[in-house]
């Protein structure tokens, strides 16, 4: 095993990227609980909008969903219930989350994850040259291209924003 302190060790979403041979670079950051996307952005030295969050929401029914969207920005539950054809959706309990995505709150890819969930992105986010989005471990962000999240995930584009 390398000694060298960037090295980060694999997980479920970097395995699932290399497998897919996709590229992408690793960003490790210092965790901060609760920091969320500022917190990122700001020790990457980015722009909060193109750190995309990966929210484990559910509808009616309790089915699982991954909603991306911009790190400054809100999501509009009732907005999103509406384009998805679903009488409400809501965010997953954190440890509801955790069972459907295979990942910590906090640490939530959208890729890799241990159930396959529809994923819906903030259609502003895929016209993005690049962003920032969870490679599966707190503390770690990995830089791609927004086009991986339609053409991977089948991700749908949604129009959700709310400003934070």
């Amino acid at each position: 095993m390398s000694s060298k302190k960037d090295h980060i060790s694999e997980t479920p979403a970097t395995q699932f990227l290399r497998k897919q041979g996709i590229s992408f670079t690793e960003h490790p950051y210092a965790y901060e609980e609760h920091g969320g996307t500022s917190v990122s952005a700001r020790e990457l030295g980015v722009d909060e909008h193109v750190v995309v969050k990966t929210l484990v929401m559910q509808d009616e029914a309790a089915k699982p969903m991954l909603v991306l969207m911009h790190g400054d920005r809100k999501v509009s539950t009732k907005n999103l219930a509406r384009q998805i054809g679903c009488k409400s959706v809501e965010p997953c309990k954190p440890e509801v989350a955790n069972r459907h995505s295979g990942f910590l709150i906090g640490g939530t890819s959208p890729f890799g994850t241990r159930k396959a969930m529809p994923v819906y992105v903030e259609g502003s986010i895929l016209e993005l040259p690049k962003i920032y989005i969870n490679g599966g471990r707190r503390g770690f962000l990995i830089g791609i291209a927004p086009e991986v999240i339609a053409r991977v995930l089948s991700g749908k584009p949604v129009h959700c924003a709310l400003e934070e």
